[in-house]
């Protein structure tokens, strides 16, 4: 079985050279950008084919332009272990969100040599996580679940051309998209990932095993006054929207930090008239909630909207809140994940369990059969950003721990 010390790092040097390889893969020159099936994708996906042909896979790309790559497993019909994570990116991007947990799919079928399994191995590149060119996400994974349904395949991009327009102008039919969806129950889901925070970085840590994605709520508040001139008007005359948003904002701020795992968000914030003389008459925040358990979140968004409404009545302004969206938690299979967490001890590294705050196809994956994800760190916390990076020790431990995690499920 594989250890750390296994895993050579010429072997790691690889595995990054080849996303940084795919990095060039471009719409835009001199940045990383390649949204769903835009050309550029059509170069990424030679690239990932030329490899896993070489691994001795069989290659195939479905009709929502997801590429999968199969390593047969001993007998005819058996179950799959499902290894995937997207291959499209953000504007320009780094070169390891997404790519990276493909490509060490792949690295894994290299360093079986070989042999076949119980099971078969099936590593998937999705088309589309991100949502960056039709402003929704995980098509690619929708599609393998049989859920990328008409309304998605109507949505628009910035030059009008729709989904289902997307599909066909690379080639792929639409009308033969449940042929992208799972036929039998797999073994499993696995998706290895880069963190995109800083939390295993700050512990000194090679590796984290996600045991949830955390759900999350969006909302909008609205607070509204009245605009006055910034001169003439005495401070305990005012009614101040901006001031009473800056308050609550504070004070939702101090109570997410005593809760633990709660992370609360104020993203944006506009003032209207929004003039260096007036005093706002109005306000609008939105605030990000997330937790990985859903009750702790809930339990946060009605202590922000009763905060609001305590220094609304304290500074005479109103206010108002709307969802604007919510996505519950999503925990991930607790076998599968034990397995994992096994599996990287025996790899000689700490175990350390975690929530991912950031959506991934795992979400959506999870609640249709049992999946797992396992985080690298990332350097500085940086993701979405060119200077993304990953350390080649982390590589060789994280193909290290996913052997081992193989080999214990053939057991």
């Amino acid at each position: 079985m594989a250890t750390a010390t296994t895993i050579s790092t010429a072997k790691a040097e690889r595995v990054i050279s080849r996303c940084r390889e795919l990095a060039l893969c471009t719409e835009t020159p001199g940045e990383t950008t390649r949204m769903f099936l835009c050309d550029a994708m059509r170069a990424c996906h030679e690239r990932v084919s030329a490899w896993m042909t070489a691994a001795g896979m069989d290659v195939s790309v479905d009709h929502a332009g997801n590429l999968h790559g199969l390593w047969a497993a001993e007998e005819k019909n058996a179950r799959r272990l499902l290894i995937a994570s997207h291959l499209d990116t953000v504007p320009n991007a780094g070169a390891f969100d997404g790519i990276l947990g493909v490509l060490m799919g792949v690295a894994l079928v290299e360093e079986l040599g070989g042999r076949r399994l119980p099971f078969a191995i099936e590593v998937i590149g999705f088309s589309e996580e991100e949502g960056a060119r039709f402003g929704a996400p995980f098509l690619g994974s929708r599609a393998l679940l049989g859920v990328l349904d008409d309304s998605l395949l109507a949505r628009t991009d910035a030059q009008g051309v729709s989904v289902a327009e997307a599909i066909k102008n690379f080639g792929l039919d639409t009308t033969k998209l449940h042929e992208a969806k799972l036929k039998t129950a797999p073994l499993g889901y696995l998706e290895i990932h880069i963190e995109q925070g800083p939390v295993l970085e700050s512990e000194e840590l090679s590796l984290g095993v996600v045991e949830a994605i955390a759900g999350q709520s969006r909302m909008e508040f609205v607070f509204t006054g009245e605009a006055n001139h910034a001169g003439t008007t005495p401070m305990h005359l005012r009614k101040d929207a901006l001031m009473a948003a800056a308050e609550w904002m504070v004070a939702v701020e101090d109570y997410a930090r005593n809760v633990d795992g709660l992370v609360a968000t104020t993203g944006r914030i506009t003032a209207v008239p929004g003039a260096v003389n007036v005093i706002a008459a109005e306000a609008r925040l939105t605030l990000d909630v997330r937790h990985a358990k859903d009750a702790v979140r809930e339990t946060a968004v009605g202590k922000a909207i009763a905060i609001a409404g305590g220094v609304a009545m304290g500074r005479n302004v109103q206010v108002r809140s709307l969802k604007m969206s919510e996505q519950a938690a999503v925990p991930m299979d607790a076998q599968l994940t034990a397995t994992l967490t096994a599996a990287v001890k025996a790899t000689g590294l700490p175990a350390r369990t975690m929530v991912s705050g950031a959506g991934h196809d795992a979400m959506m994956i999870a609640p249709h059969m049992p999946a797992t994800m396992l985080f690298l760190r990332s350097p500085g916390g940086l993701s979405h950003h060119p200077d993304e990076r990953v350390v080649p020790g982390d590589v060789e431990h994280a193909l290290a721990a996913v052997m081992q995690f193989v080999e214990m499920l053939a057991k």
